[in-house]
């Protein structure tokens, strides 16, 4: 069943520093997770990696807000980070920051090779400045009224409202959001990275599979416009990487954050004594793969690739992007109370709720996921609680009291489970391909097949039948055997309630290959209740904690 051994690094987009995780970032590093979480159960290498994004003008301005150092700062949410993503079981093997000397020293190293091989230009470029905090303002730093539309408080690069894209120039009665003060224009001399200069590499790195199909149609826009170089310096005052032999010129955040997927990847070699530079020639075996939402595509498809061609470096494998979250099909806000924190999630509800919900809604595509609290209680309690848990309630009563907690010798029914074990197949293809819908799909109806047999045999009929413990247990062997399989299956999106099966079933499922024989003659131990029911009460009380937790924001 196995294949050859493959050596893969995966990498999930990297949440910026400046506030809390929230459930629309979940749906990226859960969809991540599984994934990885499959691959090393089929015994690949495979290293998942990420860090927050620690640089930028946001940055600097929210630690001055908050009265603390940006150091400061940041130790505090990277901590904050850390523990939302232990609590919903991302299982990152390292974790680290942009903001490190490692990810400068890249960021240099790259910068360098792409200047030597003439991919940076120089030229004056006009910007909006602040004359009272006495900085360029970004564009999402300067707000006023839509040139189009006339809808107040829009940011300076596009309108919120009614979705058009125009200069901060543009803009009716701008203020700068840091002092309030009316922008002025003035110029200054940036540095440019010449993606033109990769076209025709980019165009059949994007048309050879490497992006999904979707992805690579509306990137074929780009090409046809042309493409345009990147502005990768900003002026002091900035949080960042200072470039070097420039006076007063800063690393844009989107060249260092990109980056922080080496950094992070290196340094968690270096912690275990490996080597890593290897992983990053041109020519090497390991498969790259970033997980990211569709709204940060051109940076990992056109910048990124470019940028790491420049520097004589590998490009990526493939580029995973996936669609938005809504709460109760409405974009997530913090005035409607659907602005959910991970952390207030936690505090009311199992995560693992949440990992098997996203798990039935993602697919391979771009498409939205809409969180319905009504469908998310019934699939929960449906679907893990009535079927999947209910299997080894149904069957673990009747093992321990009429068979002194030991499975039959025998399987009762060696087709029924050859049929089930021979479904890992499709499973694997289908997490393989991150159709986790499908997947899902695939495990419910075996779950439903399990049911029916357990039906069709009813033994709770035959406990009631002289001479019937043979037939009891034969019987409930095999549901508890079913039961182990689709557990099994479970586990890249069910990690904690698949560890509590392992005890209750004695046993431990190592890979993919633990499915062809059933456990016979094997004493399990006694059953606790896997998963509860979703209870109504606890999503309005995370509800009600949300909109709290909004207005003291």
């Amino acid at each position: 069943m196995l294949s050859q051994r493959r050596s893969l690094i995966v990498t999930s987009a990297l949440p910026y520093a400046n506030g809390p995780i929230h459930l629309g970032h979940l749906v990226e590093y859960i969809q991540s997770d599984i994934w990885c979480r499959y691959q090393k159960m089929q015994q690949h290498q495979c290293t998942h990696v990420c860090a927050d994004d620690a640089h930028g003008t946001a940055i600097m301005l929210r630690a001055k807000r908050e009265r603390m150092s940006p150091s400061v700062f940041l130790a505090q949410v990277i901590r904050e980070h850390k523990a939302d993503f232990a609590g919903f079981h991302i299982d990152f093997d390292y974790y680290y920051s942009t903001n490190t000397p490692e990810n400068r020293i890249l960021c240099n190293k790259i910068y360098e090779h792409n200047r030597a091989g003439g991919h940076i230009a120089r030229r004056v470029i006009s910007q909006a400045y602040d004359p009272e905090a006495e900085q360029f303002l970004p564009d999402r730093f300067i707000q006023g009224t839509c040139p189009k539309c006339g809808a107040t408080e829009q940011y300076g690069d596009h309108c919120e409202a009614c979705g058009a894209i125009y200069s901060p120039t543009d803009l009716i009665n701008p203020t700068s959001a840091i002092s309030g003060a009316t922008p002025v224009t003035r110029e200054s001399e940036h540095l440019f990275f010449k993606l033109a200069d990769f076209t025709e590499s980019l165009q059949q790195w994007c048309q050879a599979g490497h992006v999904q199909p979707e992805v690579a149609n509306k990137l074929q826009e780009w090409f046809d416009a042309g493409l345009a170089d990147w502005d990768i310096s900003r002026d002091e005052p900035y949080y960042g990487f200072p470039i070097p032999g420039e006076k007063g010129k800063y690393f844009y955040v989107w060249v260092d954050a990109p980056i922080g997927y080496i950094a992070s990847f290196n340094k968690y070699c270096q912690s275990l004594g490996m080597e890593y530079d290897s992983h990053w020639q041109p020519e090497s075996d390991t498969e790259l793969y970033h997980f990211i939402g569709k709204d940060i595509i051109t940076f990992h498809t056109l910048f990124w690739p470019a940028l790491l061609e420049g520097a004589g470096l590998r490009r990526p494998t493939g580029v995973f992007a996936h669609g938005f979250l809504t709460v109760n099909g409405r974009k997530m806000s913090k005035s409607r109370g659907t602005f959910i924190r991970a952390s207030t999630y936690l505090r009311h509800l199992n995560p693992e709720y949440l990992r098997y919900y996203f798990a039935t809604r993602l697919t391979s595509g771009l498409d939205d996921i809409d969180l319905n609290f009504a469908d998310f209680a019934q699939r929960i309690n449906s679907d893990l609680v009535g079927k999947v848990v209910n299997i080894a309630s149904r069957c673990a009563g009747f093992i321990h009291k009429q068979c002194y907690s030991q499975l039959s010798a025998v399987c009762a029914e060696p087709e029924l489970y050859q049929e089930f074990a021979a479904a890992r197949h499709e499973i694997c293809d289908y997490y393989e391909q991150r159709e986790y819908a499908k997947a899902m799909r695939c495990i419910m109806a075996l779950a439903d097949r399990a049911n029916q047999y357990i039906n069709e045999e009813k033994p709770w009929v035959l406990a009631k039948q002289e001479d019937h413990g043979m037939a009891v247990q034969k019987v409930c062997s095999v549901g508890l055997n079913l039961f182990r399989l689709l557990i099994f299956y479970l586990k890249p999106v069910l990690p904690i309630m698949t560890r509590e099966a392992e005890i209750f079933l004695n046993t431990h499922f190592y890979d993919w290959s633990d499915c062809d024989k059933p456990l016979l003659r094997h004493t399990i131990k006694p059953f606790e209740p896997l998963l509860t029911r979703i209870n109504p009460a606890d999503i309005e009380a995370m509800l009600a904690d949300t909109e709290e937790t909004g207005r003291l924001v």
